[in-house]
């Protein structure tokens, strides 16, 4: 029986880790992945971390997980399945959840929903075929395979942006493709965008199809405007419309939003006593490593206020 079970090890699961081995209590960690770090392993360059700038996000992640193993953090290898509540919470008696995995299952006092997001898809014809044949999510894993080859990214936010200036890197050509008339992205990186000569802008459009033969060759785009359509040649494109909490299995556990992240304040605390969240499927403005950090934190000194004068 654990203290707290940490379901997953990106920022905020680990940062939870560090502090909740601090303050002495029996946690462990699950985490489906083979590599901790969530998000940022597949991160070129982290620029905006606090007295780390220019950090690779693989070497970043790898701190953080040495940090808490260094405390002696668990860790336990298995996909979560579920959390079912084994016994409800009383003023004076902590509530007992169990976590089903494909490894075991897990009992535990409190549980801290770290469970990050996903890249969101097109859902057009052509993408899940063509999946690691030209179709990407992650510029900065991907990117060198297409040095003098052409590319294109599909979004307008800062991800978007930011992937279109990492390939001009590598790519001869980059074509950023976006539905709108003008870019979702931060001022400082569409100044740095529209200054590099490789990079085109296509406005107003979107991509109706991903084509190929054994790898991606064509990509059928149609302005929203006019409805003309045309193909555009092009050796990969990289998809950045947005992510998607990880939060499914426990839509009947907690309250979330319409979009579903979890609804809470920054204790973390959910709308199921005992159960807390933190990092990127939390309901919040702001999500970057910096956040879910603080998440972690936050909501680890909340389950220990919750513990307070219980009986477990």
């Amino acid at each position: 029986m654990y203290d707290l079970i940490i379901i997953g090890s990106g920022p905020a699961g680990l940062s939870a880790a560090v502090y909740a081995k601090r303050a002495g209590l029996n946690m462990i960690i699950i985490e489906k992945n083979p590599v901790s770090g969530g998000q940022i392993i597949d991160t070129y360059e982290v620029d905006n971390y606090l007295g780390i700038p220019g950090v690779n996000g693989f070497d970043l992640a790898m701190k953080f997980r040495e940090h808490a193993d260094k405390l002696g953090a668990e860790f336990v290898d298995a996909t979560v399945s579920g959390v079912e509540c084994v016994r409800e919470a009383t003023d004076t008696q902590a509530p007992v959840y169990k976590v089903k995995t494909d490894n075991g299952d897990y009992e535990g006092h409190t549980v801290l929903l770290a469970t990050g997001a996903h890249h969101s898809k097109l859902g057009i014809p052509g993408e899940e075929e063509y999946i690691g044949k030209g179709v990407s999510y992650c510029a900065t894993c991907d990117g060198a395979f297409y040095k003098g080859k052409v590319t294109a990214v599909n979004g307008g936010g800062d991800v978007a942006v930011e992937d279109a200036i990492f390939l001009s890197r590598f790519s001869s050509k980059v074509y950023l493709i976006h539905r709108r008339d003008e870019l979702r992205a931060t001022k400082i990186l569409q100044d740095e965008l529209f200054g590099i000569d490789n990079i085109e802008v296509i406005w107003d459009s979107v991509v109706k199809e991903i084509k190929g033969e054994d790898k991606v060759t064509t990509l059928s785009v149609q302005n929203v405007k006019s409805g003309d359509e045309s193909e555009l040649n092009v050796d990969g494109i990289f998809v950045a419309i947005g992510i998607h909490p990880s939060t499914d299995l426990f839509a009947s556990l907690v309250k979330c939003d319409e979009n579903g992240y979890v609804i809470a304040n920054e204790d973390g605390i959910t709308s199921a006593p005992g159960i807390f969240v933190a990092g990127d499927s939390r309901k919040k403005r702001l999500r970057q490593i910096v956040t879910a950090v603080a998440d972690g934190a936050n909501a680890v000194t909340a389950v220990q206020d919750f513990l307070v004068g219980k009986e477990k």
